[in-house]
């Protein structure tokens, strides 16, 4: 049984209204996966603004999306976004599912780097992931702000306030839950 990388694809990150167009290995030192993604036939563009369907009237030049490496190659989703006349928001261009705004990391890469950064610094995750520190530091700062909205700030009845020495002359205040069933970092700043 022959198993294509499509196929695979599909059954882990099925986008609604995309399609995996073209699927192939470039380059000669530094190969590389590269995934054309389609709309599908027939599908609207997602406004970015208001996040309602609408038609798209052009296309803007092809964008990278840094994927999930697959057995030490890079993958690099390719896509060439449509702008859309979006009546409420004006001339827009179009929200695709695997990324946020104008990030060249998909969704499922920055949860990989930032699932790696609990265990490794920034630095060698960067290192061991062909990446740069900066985009290590996104997905980190992507996944913080996805747990700070879902936190759950009911219960706490008491907290602990303290200043840690930060650098020369200055210091951290840092704000900690201390209830007897729950204690954990709460803010610092």
């Amino acid at each position: 049984m022959q198993l294509k990388l499509k196929t695979v694809l599909n059954s882990k990150e099925n986008y609604p209204g995309f399609i995996y167009h073209d699927v192939r290995l470039t380059g000669t030192k530094d190969q590389r996966i590269e995934i054309k993604m389609k709309p599908r036939k027939g599908s609207k563009a997602i406004c970015s603004g208001c996040k309602v369907k609408r038609p798209g009237y052009d296309r803007l030049v092809q964008r990278e999306f840094i994927h999930v490496p697959f057995w030490g190659f890079i993958v690099v989703l390719l896509y060439c976004m449509r702008r859309v006349a979006c009546p409420t928001c004006g001339i827009t261009v179009e929200q695709v599912p695997w990324s946020h705004g104008k990030s060249p990391l998909t969704k499922s890469y920055a949860w990989f780097l930032s699932e790696w950064a609990k265990l490794l610094s920034m630095q060698e995750v960067a290192r061991q992931f062909k990446s740069s520190w900066h985009h290590v530091f996104t997905a980190v700062s992507m996944a913080v702000t996805w747990g700070r909205e879902r936190m759950d700030l009911s219960g706490i009845t008491a907290i602990g306030v303290d200043e840690i020495y930060w650098a020369k002359g200055s210091f951290m205040t840092v704000v900690y839950q201390i209830n007897n069933h729950c204690k954990r970092l709460l803010w610092c700043g």
